[in-house]
């Protein structure tokens, strides 16, 4: 027996590496090493037939619900597939078979039965016919918990967490959603959850500008003036430890990281760059501000991997023992 309660890990987009690779985690010690239940969720004959292509030998437990993975070890719930999957060859119909995935992993956190969710990739091209304006499990898990426009997005990895003030939008749309309600609640959450999961008890947080050079004095754009000055203010003011905004392209640097919990970058593709560069394979995308925990891979669906035996399992690891110890620090 043991006292941890299980992590649920969805096998993601059929058509993709996601199977393949938690058959393959499957076939591993890695349950007993956290002394953990891991619980996977997906087709099971889909599941077995990529651990045959890979030649993983899952060993895990069929059960119906999470509430019966009640020792360390590996368990699978079988969700059938609605339609039959090619590798590499992603298919709409099988969109409802991803959510579902999805819906019942949050609903056994929602009712306290799993400590949290670790995720494999989906395809967004997939379920957006069947969920208008799909933009990725951050959001569409945000919303399943009620919490819509509360969530943030971090990646771990490389010895940096970088958080992000906006995610999935358009680059020409980043300024124009920029503002400083959202930037302070998203500081406010990421504070929280370094002081939740990670035991900080007075995190650091490094604060990037919008523009190049950080506005350079208003001269190259005034977000930082009109935004991100006034809220890093507001949270010194009462004892935050906030710094910036910084440029960019010379914030990431050892000397002003080594006293620092964490980076908070404007947009998607200012941040992610750089902690990709230095831990693909191996990061950990992070849901913040949910109810639930939710870790994921720092990669998509690698279509042109699926079936080849070649994909790298490390970055589901790392997010499952991101989780595991996430869960615990917040029960510490």
């Amino acid at each position: 027996m043991t006292a941890l309660k299980p992590l649920l890990i969805t096998s993601g987009e059929p058509a993709g590496v996601g199977p393949e690779i938690c058959a393959t985690i499957a076939a591993g010690s890695l349950a007993n090493t956290l002394n953990r239940p891991l619980v996977f969720l997906g087709d099971q004959r889909l599941l077995e037939e990529r651990a045959q292509l890979t030649g993983a030998s899952p060993g895990w437990k069929v059960i119906q619900d999470a509430s019966q993975a009640n020792s360390a070890g590996n368990y699978l719930i079988d969700i059938a597939l609605q339609y039959p999957s090619r590798v590499g060859k992603p298919d709409t119909k099988n969109a409802r078979y991803v959510l579902d995935l999805l819906d019942l992993a949050c609903d056994e956190c929602l009712t306290g039965v799993a400590a949290g969710i670790v995720t494999a990739p989906i395809q967004k091209s997939v379920i957006s016919p069947l969920v208008p304006h799909f933009q990725g499990h951050t959001e569409y898990l945000a919303e399943r918990c009620g919490q819509p426009g509360e969530v943030v997005m971090m990646l771990a990895g490389g010895g940096l967490k970088v958080a992000l003030a906006t995610t999935h939008v358009p680059l020409s749309d980043v300024p124009k959603v920029l503002n400083q309600v959202d930037l302070e609640r998203t500081l406010r959450i990421l504070l929280d959850a370094l002081r939740k999961y990670w035991g900080r008890s007075a995190p650091h947080v490094l604060v990037t500008g919008l523009n190049p050079h950080a506005g350079e004095s208003g001269t190259m754009g005034d977000e930082e003036i009109r935004i991100i000055t006034p809220v890093l203010a507001r949270l010194q003011a009462e004892g935050h430890l906030v710094s910036g905004p910084y440029p960019a392209d010379t914030l990431f640097q050892p000397r002003f990281l080594k006293n620092a919990d964490a980076v908070l970058a404007m947009y998607h593709d200012q941040g992610l760059p750089v902690l990709k560069y230095a831990s693909f394979g191996e990061g950990v995308n992070i849901s913040l501000g949910l109810p639930i925990l939710r870790t994921s891979v720092d990669h998509g669906t690698a279509l042109d991997l699926a079936g080849t035996g070649k994909a790298n399992t490390g970055s589901l690891v790392s997010a499952i023992e991101c989780a595991h110890q996430m869960d615990k620090h917040s029960r510490s």
